[in-house]
């Protein structure tokens, strides 16, 4: 199971995070800051994986890739495969590409609720959902044009008169 997505600048700065098992928001911050601290003090020649058992508990394993001024990092216990896991970056990374053109910092801070969508799409509950970015994509799309029929639908008429005249 996936325990947790965090997307995170260089500074540490959460700009994205799901965590599928509760935690409290203090407890939350607490982690974000302890694993900013351990990627940050790797060097880059080192793998992306990293036992999380003091950080997560028992059976935790985190991978991260960094990108631009972006960490993403996945957190996941024994049940899933650590090559998949770096996929599954790759495939959100992908996605987030084809939606704003090459993703960078400030569309994840701009766009927080399509982002969240995406991953959705991708993860739900820790579970793995879908892989295949063009199905993502396709899904996003659907969602994104129900959004914008939902918010042109007028809820109060136009006018007194023409909501009487109808009665």
């Amino acid at each position: 199971m996936i325990r947790a997505v965090i997307v995170m600048n260089t500074q540490g700065k959460p700009r994205l995070s799901k965590f599928y098992d509760y935690e409290p928001t203090e407890k939350q911050q607490e982690l974000i800051r302890t694993v900013y601290s351990v990627l940050c003090s790797r060097p880059e020649s080192v793998s992306s994986f990293v036992d999380a058992d003091s950080i997560f508990g028992p059976d935790c394993r985190l991978v991260y890739k960094h990108y631009a001024t972006l960490y993403f990092v996945f957190v996941y216990d024994s049940a899933e495969n650590e090559l998949a896991m770096l996929d599954l970056i790759q495939v959100f990374v992908e996605t987030l590409d084809k939606c704003f053109k090459n993703v960078c910092e400030l569309d994840v801070v701009f766009n927080y609720n399509k982002i969240n969508t995406i991953l959705d799409e991708i993860i739900f509950g820790g579970q793995v959902l879908e892989t295949n970015s063009a199905e993502i994509m396709k899904a996003v799309e659907e969602i994104s044009k129900l959004e914008t029929a939902y918010t042109t639908i007028p809820l109060v008429p136009k006018s007194v008169t023409s909501w009487r005249s109808s009665v």
